[in-house]
Order: structure tokens, then sequence, then C-alpha cells
């Protein structure tokens, strides 16, 4: 009775582990830090271990671009990066999160609030320095990139 008791708790928590894993909710698996990217209303939302930091205007694609859909980990940081594409603009503070896809500081403020870029994620420079260092203390494991339509 004890042996199939065990078998049967063991059957079960592995069950939960493995619900936990695919809904996304693993513990183990949860970011501290998350900037959440809301393309409809042009926002960037930082929030560090469950508590919502900033709210701040972005600019992401324009018509005939796209800014990726999904969740994804930092994968690199520089604190001064320029263009390689676009005539060598500057992209202060970047955090890239998806091949040349970043977030960085832009110096286009009028257009922060509505879509205007090429497809990296824009940020008033103040905001990117901010979220840039949050990155580099929290640790690129432990920050995502949420971008929701």
């Amino acid at each position: 009775m004890w042996v199939m008791t065990n078998r049967f708790n063991l059957k079960l928590l592995l069950c939960f582990a493995i619900v936990l894993v695919l809904s996304g909710n693993s513990i183990a698996l949860a970011a501290r830090l998350n900037a959440v990217i809301d393309l409809s209303s042009q926002t960037l939302s930082v929030r560090l271990d469950g508590n919502r930091l900033y709210v701040w205007n972005t600019s992401t694609a324009r018509k005939g671009y796209r800014t990726p859909i999904g969740t994804f980990s930092p994968k690199r940081l520089e604190r001064i990066w320029y263009s390689t594409k676009y005539e060598n603009s500057p992209m202060p503070y970047s955090i890239f999160f998806h091949g040349g896809y970043a977030i960085h500081g832009t110096t286009d403020l009028k257009n922060l609030g509505r879509p205007a870029s090429h497809g990296c994620v824009r940020l008033h420079p103040d905001n990117a320095r901010i979220l840039f260092d949050l990155v580099r203390k929290v640790g690129m494991r432990e920050s995502r990139i949420i971008v929701r339509k």
C-alpha cells in the first residue's frame, strides 16, 4: 500500500509540474524584470518582482514594418550603438532581443506614443537608460521582453 501511494503521489507531483511549466507559471522560470510593450497603446510598462515601476510612451513599427510579437530574453546590451541599416542612426541604451530588433533611446521624441520606427521599440533616452540599467542590475537571464498586440 505504501509503495502504491508513493507512486501515485509521485505521478501527481509530476503532472502538476508539467502543467506549471506548460502554462508558463512556473516559479523557477519566472523572470524578475518584465518589459511589456503594448503595440495598440504604444506603451512600455516595466515590472520588477511583480510590481509596476514605470509606464512610458514608446514608438514601434510604422506601416510597412513590423515589431516582432512574443516573449523574448535580452540577447545583448550596448550603451551606445549606431544602426548599420538605417543611416548610422544613434541607438543609445540598446537592449537587443530578437536579431537586430532592440529597445533603445531615440531623438525623435515628437513621435513617442505612435508607430514611427522600422521595427525597434523606441523610448525617451532617459527612460531607455533606466530600463538598460535595470536589465544590467537584475541580469539578462532574469529579464523578459514581452511584445503584445
